[in-house]
C-alpha cells in the first residue's frame, strides 16, 4: 500500500478529467482498508470506486482512497438458486459475464453498465426494466467512523428509483466491501418486455431467448447508443428520468401530446430525460470539448480536454432550458464534486 501525492485521476474517472488528488492511496484489502481508515478523519476522505458515476470539477484537496477488493465467490447454493458474492472493487460488466457463463440468471439486462460491484447499490443501478434491487441478498460495509463492519439486508437498503440508503441517511459513512446477490440457476425469469429487446431478438429470429441471448442484446443496444468511455470521455446517463404527478403530467401532455412517458401509478408518472433534453435542442450540440451524444441526450460527452466545470456547465444550460420549455427539472443521476 503506498500513498502517492499529486495524483492524477484522469484513469480513474469514466469522463477522463484530468484532476489531481492531493493525496492517493489504493487499498486491496479489508485490513489496508481499516488501517487507512484508522489513520484518517472522516472528513479528510474521498472515496473512489470506479469513477463511473461522478463528475470532478477541480482538484481535490482529499486523502482520495480507491476501493481496489477484488474476489468472487459462491456462497451457498439450493437446486434452483445461487448466492453469488462480490468484492467491491469488481468491475460490474466482467461480474455479469461471470454469471451469465455459470448460467446465472437476473442480471443480464444490466449488461455493460459501466463502473464497480461496490458502488452499484448505492444508485440502485437499472435498465432496461431490471434494477439491481431484484437480485440483491445483502452487502457488506465498514462504517468509517468506528471500523465496525455491518450487513445491510435488502430491506435495510430502502432502494428506491436510482436511490438508496447511501445517497440519503447513511451518505458518506459507510464504504460498502462486497455485495451478495441471489440468483437463478434454471427456470430463470426474463425481461424482454423493452421494445429494442425484442426488436432486437427478433431479427436474430429467437423466441425463447437464453440469459446469453438477452445479454448479448442489450450490450449490443448500449453500443449502438451509447459511447464507450475508453474512447470518448462520459458517465452514462447524466440525468435521471424525471418522476412527475398527475396534475403536471395532464399540463405537460397538453403541450406535448407527442410526448413518451410510463405510468408507474395511477398518481406518478415517468418521462424520457433523453427526449425531454433532444426537445430542447441539445442532442449532438458540441460547446468546446463538451458536448452531447449524437446517439443519446441522455449521455453528456468529454471529447478530450473538457474540464469538469465546463461540463457541469453544460448540464445547469440544459436543466434551465428543459425547465423554461417543458416545465420539469431534471435531476443529475452522476455525482458533482
Amino acid at each position: 500500500m503506498r500513498v502517492e501525492e499529486n495524483k492524477s485521476l484522469k484513469n480513474y474517472n469514466t469522463f477522463g478529467i484530468d484532476c489531481k488528488a492531493r493525496y492517493f492511496v489504493s487499498v486491496e484489502s479489508i485490513n489496508e482498508l481499516k488501517q487507512v481508515l484508522s489513520e484518517k478523519p472522516a472528513e479528510e476522505l474521498f472515496i473512489l470506486g470506479g469513477g463511473s458515476n461522478m463528475l470532478l470539477t477541480g482538484d481535490l484537496n482529499s486523502f482520495v482512497l480507491h476501493i481496489n477488493l477484488k474476489g468472487t465467490e459462491i456462497l451457498k447454493e439450493t437446486e434452483t438458486e445461487v448466492f453469488v458474492k462480490a468484492m467491491a472493487g469488481e468491475n460490474w460488466h466482467s461480474f455479469v459475464q461471470y454469471c451469465i457463463s455459470k448460467d446465472f440468471g437476473g442480471l443480464e439486462n444490466l449488461s455493460l453498465i459501466p463502473g464497480n460491484i461496490g458502488t452499484a447499490p448505492i444508485q440502485n443501478i437499472g435498465a432496461y426494466g431490471v434494477e439491481l434491487k431484484d437480485t440483491f441478498e445483502s452487502c457488506n460495509t465498514i462504517e468509517i467512523k468506528t471500523l465496525k463492519e455491518r450487513e445491510f439486508t435488502k430491506a435495510e437498503c430502502a432502494f428506491n428509483y436510482r436511490n438508496s440508503i447511501f445517497k440519503n441517511e447513511a451518505k458518506g459513512k459507510y464504504i460498502i466491501t462486497s455485495v451478495t446477490f441471489r440468483l437463478t440457476k434454471k427456470h430463470h425469469k426474463t425481461s424482454i418486455s423493452y421494445g429494442d429487446i425484442q426488436k432486437n431478438l427478433a431479427e436474430k429470429n429467437i423466441e425463447k431467448p437464453t440469459i446469453k441471448d438477452i445479454s448479448e442484446a442489450v450490450i449490443a443496444i448500449r453500443q449502438s447508443k451509447l459511447p464507450d468511455p475508453k474512447v470518448l470521455g462520459n458517465s452514462g446517463s447524466f440525468f435521471k428520468n424525471p418522476m412527475i404527478d398527475s396534475e403536471t403530467f395532464q399540463e405537460f401532455r397538453r403541450k406535448f401530446p407527442e410526448a413518451p412517458f410510463y405510468e408507474v401509478s395511477p398518481t406518478e408518472f415517468k418521462i424520457p430525460a433523453g427526449w425531454l433534453i433532444e426537445k430542447s435542442g441539445y442532442k449532438g450540440q458540441r460547446f468546446g470539448d463538451a458536448g452531447v451524444h449524437k446517439n443519446q441526450a441522455l449521455v453528456l460527452v468529454n471529447y478530450g480536454n473538457a474540464t469538469g466545470k465546463e461540463i457541469w456547465q453544460l448540464a445547469m444550460d440544459i436543466q434551465k432550458k428543459v425547465k423554461g420549455m417543458t416545465g420539469i427539472f431534471i435531476e443529475p443521476e452522476v455525482n458533482v464534486f
